[in-house]
C-alpha cells in the first residue's frame, strides 16, 4: 500500500515540476509524523493513561527484582549451609525466570496497547491534517518518512496546534458531561 502511495506521490511531484506554470500554483506541505506522535496532546494523554494502567504490574516486578537482589546478596555472604544454599539458589533461579517472563509479557502487552492507542488517534490526526490543508490552501500534504523535505514545507507545528485545540475542546466537552 505504501509503495503504491509513494509511486503516486512521486508521479504527482514529477508532474508538478514538469509544468512550471502549474508548479508555481501547487502548494505542498510536509508533516513530521514522528514529532506529531511524540508531542500531540492526545498521544501524551494516552501515554499517561497507559502508564497508569501498567504501573501496578511494573511496580510488582520491580519489587520482585529487589527481593531477588536481596537473595543474591544473601548467597554472596557465603554463610549458608549446603542445603540452604542449594534451596536459595533454586528459588532464586525460579524467581529470575518468573521476573523475566513477567517483564516480557508486560513489554508485549504495553507495545500492543501503544499500537492500539496510535491507531485510535490516526483518524483524528488525519482529520487535523486535512483541516489544515483545506484552511491553508494546500494541494498536497506528505508525511514522514520522506527522503527530504525543505523546512519551508514543514507544517508539523500547525498540525500540533490544531490537535491541541481539538484536545482542549474534547476536555471541555468531557468536563461538561
Amino acid at each position: 500500500m505504501w509503495r503504491c502511495a509513494r509511486t503516486i506521490l512521486i508521479v504527482l511531484i514529477a508532474l508538478a515540476w514538469a509544468s512550471p506554470l502549474y508548479a508555481q500554483e501547487l502548494r505542498i506541505g510536509y508533516v513530521d509524523m514522528k514529532e506529531v506522535l511524540d508531542n500531540a496532546p492526545q498521544v501524551v494523554a494516552g501515554r499517561a493513561k497507559l502508564d497508569q494502567e501498567f504501573r501496578d504490574r511494573n511496580d510488582a516486578i520491580e519489587l520482585d527484582e529487589l527481593r531477588a537482589d536481596s537473595s543474591e546478596q544473601r548467597l554472596a555472604q557465603g554463610d549458608l549451609d549446603d542445603e540452604s544454599r542449594i534451596r536459595l539458589e533454586r528459588d532464586l533461579r525460579e524467581m529470575r525466570r518468573n521476573i523475566s517472563r513477567r517483564k516480557e509479557d508486560l513489554r508485549d502487552e504495553l507495545s500492543f496497547r501503544r499500537t492500539e492507542e496510535v491507531q485510535r488517534l490516526e483518524g483524528q490526526i488525519n482529520l487535523a491534517v486535512q483541516e489544515i490543508a483545506r484552511r491553508n490552501g494546500y494541494d498536497l500534504i506528505v508525511s514522514s518518512p520522506v527522503i527530504y523535505a525543505s523546512p519551508t514545507l514543514d507544517i508539523t507545528d500547525l498540525i500540533l496546534e490544531q490537535l491541541e485545540v481539538e484536545y482542549a475542546a474534547d476536555q471541555l466537552e468531557l468536563g461538561n458531561n
